[in-house]
């Protein structure tokens, strides 16, 4: 209790944006480069998967936002399938309940929370969610899970509080106090909304394209410097997760979460 007393005491003192943005300061200078190789070793990353060879990246944020080569990352085309929109594993999954509360590791989340009292967050009573956790090694650019047109985007600046397995057991509501960067999108089934959380030392969340409006599944929607969370919110309907999928599943880009009517494939 004491070891879990100090962390948080910790926590608190470096969740603040400017410690976030100090250290995000460094990790894009050239002084960094030096870091990538044992990032990647400390991490075990798959360096071959990555666009560019290591000493092509200039600084260590550089190779956090990499992109992947061509081809590694399969689209799932079923018109039906929601798909993962970032490489990840899986912290919560399940039913949004009548009261639009979803309970990820223990506490409980209203979508007026995640959202922000957005006006639409009425529709995922009874609806699904997933939370999908970016470690430090993972991909950290985020695509769309669907093809779709964005009709709504929000922004909430908030603290910088670890998104791991202590901070969302132990810290208090840590993605609805977070920053988080939201988007909201019409696709052939109904609305969904894509919650970019930030997380502690992730200096910021950016926009590939702030100017995009209709997005194919599998496009590059954002990007996290150091990792993070996303959540995504889907309306209550015809749709189901894949039944394989549980907490501590790892899952891909362009890989299915669960299908919408018809398209629903059990697995």
């Amino acid at each position: 209790m004491a070891i879990r007393r100090l962390f948080h005491t910790l926590t608190e003192l470096t969740s603040h944006k400017w410690s976030s943005k100090l250290i995000g300061s460094f990790t894009k200078t050239r002084a960094s480069r030096w870091l990538i190789s044992w990032y990647s070793r400390a991490y075990g990353i798959h360096t071959e998967d990555a666009e560019k060879p290591l000493k092509a990246y200039q600084s260590l944020n550089e190779f956090f936002i990499r992109r992947l080569k061509d081809g590694i990352r399969p689209i799932d085309q079923n018109n039906a399938a929601l798909v993962s929109p970032v490489d990840a594993t899986i912290t919560g999954i399940g039913r949004v309940d009548e009261k639009s509360i979803i309970n990820v590791k223990g506490q409980n989340y209203t979508t007026d929370e995640l959202l922000g009292s957005a006006p639409t967050f009425n529709r995922y009573r009874g609806g699904f969610f997933i939370v999908l956790y970016l470690s430090p090694a993972n991909y950290h650019r985020v695509h769309s899970p669907v093809t779709g047109t964005i009709i709504a985007k929000n922004h909430i600046l908030g603290r910088a509080y670890p998104v791991n397995e202590f901070g969302l057991k132990h810290m208090n509501k840590v993605l609805s106090h977070n920053e988080r960067l939201i988007t909201y999108m019409r696709h052939q089934y109904g609305d969904l909304s894509i919650v970019k959380v930030g997380a502690m030392n992730v200096s910021s969340i950016k926009y590939t394209n702030s100017l995009a409006i209709h997005l194919n599944k599998g496009d590059e929607l954002a990007y996290f410097e150091f990792g993070s969370t996303v959540v995504l919110l889907v309306e209550n309907g015809a749709f189901e997760f894949l039944q394989k999928l549980c907490l501590g599943t790892q899952v891909r880009v362009g890989e299915p979460l669960g299908y919408w009517g018809a398209g629903f494939q059990n697995g």
